[in-house]
């Protein structure tokens, strides 16, 4: 019943549900943009029907995350006011203009989009799903900025026991911000893909609306094989990277206890109840530098030397994250990218070769597939905020002294249960409108719509 864990899960478990909607949001947007944009260049009411049905399920999806994503910020005053009293005056600028430019920008433009079909000419309409989608990029990015500066601390100094910026270029060009960018919003763009597979591929078994499932299918496995590709790119870009700034956070995550050059790969591993503690694993040797370097040799540094020189460094204390963890969180992540990838490839292979109907009873994968990117997400953001524990500002803060002061173990608790009761029950609801309104399909009324043509509207 220790405090700070229980202020971590609190604010871990209202993250993970948080996140839950966030890549689908960035992902599908996109889905709901090409498509209107197809009907407004073609006139072909197939798109326009698309457009209007994903984006249906994309505004139930925007309104989950953005309930979710307001009690988020109360959390930082909540349970963690030393630690916004810290990065503050850092976190004040890209949040403002978070909030100031990117979600008013996607909010304002979506109400637009919602009301104007009948109101607005054709391309305005489509121009407006595009400064959505531009909105909601542009909002990951700068939370993304936020977030770079937790992970590798830039453009900045202590005064006082603040940090506080002297360089806002430094902050906004953080390499670690950038490549998180690069991987979110490529997992943004694999989770919408895999969703538009998983309820087309439902229809199509069904043979509901097929010339319009297949269409989006089509879009979506080209879409979700490439992105699923350039997360599996970012995320090695990523790694190599984290070597250098977080190099204990890169260990961890393969469980590299000792320093060495070559250092062999850990394929699998057993832990003990510590987690922090290897029983047994299969190595591949000359493999991990391999990975870092393209060539077989290269030093890594390993958990124990990084351990020695922390408390050298920043003073006695544990500054080993939890491996276990965070060692199998990687491989979760990357085992289900590589499956994305090759379940992206069949469902292209699908659609290019004309719907071959000894496939089409495999269209169920895709179904089940939806889950996938889920997973993977998770992971990935438990490994990201686990592996560089003990910090929650990497070499600046500690995450035992980020508290807010008096809590007790009573407040915490009622928090806790209080979130976990309302968001389970949020979560019901999200599920529900989101399986009943992708199992309805296109409606007759949609479906049999006939408005003038483009040449004809212009």
């Amino acid at each position: 019943m220790d405090p700070v864990l229980l202020s971590r899960l609190q604010f871990a478990f209202t993250t993970i549900y948080h996140f839950f909607f966030v890549p689908l949001t960035l992902g599908l947007v996109w889905f709901v943009a090409i498509f209107e944009t197809i009907y407004v260049i073609t006139g072909n009411q197939t798109y326009k029907r698309l457009a209007k049905f994903w984006g249906k399920l994309f505004l139930i999806n925007f309104a989950m995350g953005v309930v979710t994503g307001i009690v988020m910020e109360f959390q930082f005053g909540m349970n963690w006011a030393t630690y916004s009293r810290f990065v503050g005056d850092i976190f004040g600028a890209p949040l403002a203009i978070e909030a100031l430019l990117a979600f008013f920008l996607e909010s304002t433009f979506l109400g637009i989009w919602i009301f104007g079909w009948n109101q607005l000419p054709k391309g305005l309409h489509a121009a407006t799903i595009w400064l959505v989608a531009l909105g909601s990029t542009m909002s990951a990015l700068w939370i993304l900025i936020a977030n770079g500066f937790m992970q590798d601390p830039v453009g900045y100094v202590i005064n006082n026991g603040r940090a506080e910026m002297v360089d806002f270029a430094a902050l906004v060009f953080n390499p670690r911000a950038w490549l998180l960018f690069w991987h979110t919003i490529s997992a943004g763009l694999t989770t919408g893909a895999f969703f538009v597979l998983g309820v087309s591929a439902y229809h199509l078994i069904r043979k509901q609306n097929v010339e319009e499932f297949q269409s989006a299918f089509r879009l979506a496995a080209i879409i979700g094989l490439i992105s699923a590709v350039m997360v599996g790119v970012a995320g090695d870009f990523q790694g190599r990277y984290l070597r250098e700034v977080q190099p204990m956070a890169a260990a961890a995550s393969e469980a590299h206890w000792e320093t060495a050059d070559p250092a062999p790969f850990s394929l699998v591993a057993i832990f003990d109840s510590t987690g922090k503690r290897e029983i047994w694993s299969l190595r591949i040797p000359y493999a991990l530098s391999m990975l870092y370097f393209w060539k077989l040799e290269g030093e890594v540094e390993g958990i124990y030397q990084l351990q020695e020189e922390f408390s050298a460094k920043y003073g006695e204390g544990d500054y080993i994250p939890p491996v276990a963890l965070d060692f199998w969180m990687f491989r979760i992540m990357v085992g289900v990218g590589f499956l994305l990838v090759a379940l992206g490839s069949f469902a292209l292979y699908v659609s290019l070769r004309h719907w071959p109907e000894k496939w089409m009873r495999w269209l169920t994968l895709m179904l089940w597939a939806i889950a996938l990117p889920y997973i993977a997400n998770s992971s990935g953001w438990i490994l990201t905020e686990t592996s560089r524990q003990p910090w929650i500002v990497y070499g600046l803060l500690k995450t035992q002294d980020a508290m807010s002061p008096n809590l007790n173990i009573g407040m915490l608790l009622v928090t806790l249960l209080g979130f976990t009761s309302i968001y389970a029950a949020l979560m019901v609801a999200d599920v529900y409108l989101l399986v009943k309104f992708a199992k309805a399909g296109i409606s007759d009324a949609e479906a049999e719509s006939v408005e003038p043509s483009f040449v004809e509207t212009y």
